[in-house]
């Protein structure tokens, strides 16, 4: 069993990892800054650290805990809100991320799994499904920030003997995800729908998304933990789903009389992207498992039950 640092441990899917490392007898420690994540989300079993991946307080926790992995899943993760500030999302993404590296590599860390985005890192594809030798072609500055992220793992991988593993995610979807945010349709859809507010589909909603259920994610998360060192892996279902046709198969689920409403498509958005994972099946042994009808109702189901004291007057 490892002793494992969370970066992100808070967010909708560090904190599912978290759960999942703790489960599997790991030792873990949870750093996060609480800007997206909550406190509610932390395991009670770890340790956890209000911190930014910036602060030069994080070696003090590599100097003492002597990590031998770390999940590295901490990121500002919104393409609109990139695109208005993209100086604070290099800072964060790539020059935070740089000093997890430094930590790592000054403390004897065995290996770092981080967190990416197919959904981003390729832009719009060439052909599709995309695998992991698609050219990185960021559309946006969050899509940038991680794939110049990915740059610097084999470099302290050379240099250094950190080993890695990238894991690029589609768009990932499930519990505690914040339905109140402005990147997730589905846990967005999710919470108009059940407060009775009328959703918006940007542009023609004909957009193709790959959507992956978050435990799939957190199983291959699992799994690179003695695997798939100094490798890039997608961890998709190799096809796409329309924005359309995820707000329909919600508003089925939580009988919702929602309309069909359209609004202006945003800008750095990507037409259609979803990614191939074969490379996952043939050296991890990783399939999603959870079909997208099943992982939607077991996501409004969680959301009907969480959101009820706070919507109750208005949940029919």
């Amino acid at each position: 069993m490892a002793k494992i640092l969370v970066t992100g441990g808070a967010g909708f899917v560090g904190s599912h990892i978290v759960d999942a490392f703790l489960a599997a007898g790991h030792e873990v420690v949870v750093v996060d800054d609480l800007f997206t994540g909550r406190r509610e989300n932390v395991n009670p079993d770890c340790e956890f650290h209000e911190m930014d991946i910036r602060d030069p307080r994080l070696e003090a926790l590599f100097q003492y805990h002597k990590f031998e992995l770390v999940s590295h899943q901490a990121a500002l993760g919104n393409v609109r809100a990139s695109m208005e500030d993209p100086m604070r999302y290099a800072d964060v993404n790539v020059r935070g991320g740089v000093n997890v590296l430094e930590c790592c590599r000054k403390y004897d860390v065995r290996k770092i799994v981080y967190s990416s985005t197919g959904g981003c890192v390729y832009g719009e594809p060439r052909y599709l499904p995309a695998d992991e030798a698609h050219p990185l072609q960021p559309r946006d500055p969050y899509g940038a920030s991680k794939a110049s992220y990915e740059l610097y793992l084999p470099v302290y991988q050379m240099n250094y003997e950190l080993s890695y593993t990238i894991l690029r995610y589609p768009n990932v979807y499930g519990p505690r995800q914040d339905p109140f945010g402005e990147a997730g349709v589905v846990s967005i859809f999710i919470g108009q729908m059940l407060r009775n507010l009328q959703p918006i589909i940007n542009g023609d909603g004909e957009q193709l998304r790959d959507y992956v259920h978050v435990s799939d994610v957190v199983c291959a998360n699992l799994m690179v933990v003695n695997k798939g060192d100094n490798g890039v892996f997608n961890v998709g279902w190799g096809k796409g789903t329309s924005v359309n046709q995820v707000f329909h198969s919600l508003r089925a689920i939580l009988g919702s009389s929602a309309r069909e409403v359209h609004g202006p498509p945003k800008l750095g958005e990507i037409r259609q992207t979803y990614l191939n994972s074969a490379k996952a099946a043939e050296v991890l042994g990783w399939r999603p498992t959870v079909s997208l009808q099943a992982g939607l109702q077991s996501t409004a189901e969680y959301f009907r039950c969480t959101l009820a004291k706070q919507i109750a007057p208005q949940v029919a």
